[in-house]
C-alpha cells in the first residue's frame, strides 16, 4: 500500500489495524561510469514496495536527496546539508505521528545519511514526541543491504569487487528496478581503489571515476532480481520484529 497513491479516508482505515510506516531514504548522487545517480533512492524505494505489497504495510514517499556533500564534484549529485536533512527527517516523522503513527521505520539506500538520521531521531527521542492519541513514538533506520540473506549473496555473485561505493550488487538492484537504463562501460582499472572520504574535491582526486573499491562492470539486472529477493526477505523479518516492539 503506497501513501501517494492512497486517499486520506484509506489511510484513516489503514490506522486502525496498523501504526507501522516504512519510509524509503535514499540519495542523489553519482555511481560510477554506468551506476544512476538515482541508485540510493531507486534500491529501497524498490525493496519498501516490495515489502509493503507482501506484509501489507504502508509505504511513504521516498525521501531521495540525503547527506551527499562528498560527491558534489561529479555532475549531477545534489546534496541536503546534515541540518537540512535532520530538519527533514524530525518534520517527516512529527508529521505522521500526529495523525497515530508510533513505528516508523526508515529504509535507507545511502551510507553517508546513516550519522545524521540517527542524530535526528536523537532529536526527535530528546524532545519526547507522542503521537496525537499520546503514545510514544519508535523509529529504526536500516540498511537495505545490511540482512544476512543480502551478506551472503553479495559474495557469491561478485567475489572481493562488490566494492565500497558504485557497488555492483547496488547497481544490479538498480537496473533491475529500470533495465530499461541499463549501461555498459569498460572500468579502468578494472576495479577501483579504496581510500578515505573526505571533502568533494579531495574525493574526486583519489576516485576519478566515482568509485570505491568496485566493480560495477559485473552488474546485471539477474543479480538484482536475486538482491532483491533477499533484500525483502531480510526486511520483512526486521519489519516484523519493529513491529512486535524488538
Amino acid at each position: 500500500m503506497q501513501l501517494q497513491t492512497s486517499t486520506w479516508l484509506e489511510v484513516e482505515t489503514y490506522l486502525a489495524s496498523s501504526t507501522g510506516l516504512l519510509i524509503p531514504i535514499g540519495a542523489t548522487e553519482q555511481h560510477g561510469p554506468n551506476g544512476l545517480i538515482g541508485t540510493d533512492a531507486i534500491c529501497p524505494e524498490t525493496v519498501a514496495r516490495r515489502v509493503g505489497d507482501s506484509l501489507g504495510a504502508l509505504v511513504g514517499p521516498t525521501l531521495n536527496v540525503g547527506m551527499s556533500q562528498h560527491h558534489m564534484a561529479f555532475a549531477g549529485s545534489m546534496t541536503l546539508r546534515p541540518s537540512t536533512l535532520i530538519s527533514v527527517v524530525r518534520d517527516v516523522v512529527e508529521s505522521v505521528a500526529r495523525h497515530g503513527f508510533d513505528s516508523v521505520y526508515f529504509l535507507n539506500g545511502h551510507g553517508g545519511n546513516i550519522a545524521t538520521v540517527n542524530t535526528a531521531f536523537g532529536e526527535i527521542y530528546g524532545s519526547g514526541l507522542r503521537t496525537g492519541s499520546g503514545a510514544p513514538v519508535r523509529l529504526r533506520l536500516r540498511n537495505w543491504w545490511s540482512g544476512k540473506r543480502v551478506n551472503k549473496l553479495g559474495p557469491e555473485l561478485f567475489a572481493n569487487s562488490d566494492g565500497a561505493h558504485a557497488t555492483a550488487s547496488e547497481v544490479s538492484l538498480s537496473w533491475y528496478a529500470h533495465p530499461d537504463a541499463v549501461k555498459r562501460v569498460e572500468m579502468s582499472p578494472k576495479v577501483a581503489p579504496y581510500g578515505p572520504i573526505r571533502d568533494a574535491e579531495d574525493y574526486r582526486k583519489r576516485f576519478p571515476d566515482g568509485r570505491i573499491g568496485s566493480d560495477p562492470s559485473l552488474a546485471t539486472v539477474e543479480a538484482g532480481e536475486k538482491l532483491c529477493a533477499a533484500a525483502v526477505a531480510d526486511v520483512e523479518d526486521d519489519y516484523r520484529q519493529f513491529l512486535k516492539g524488538g
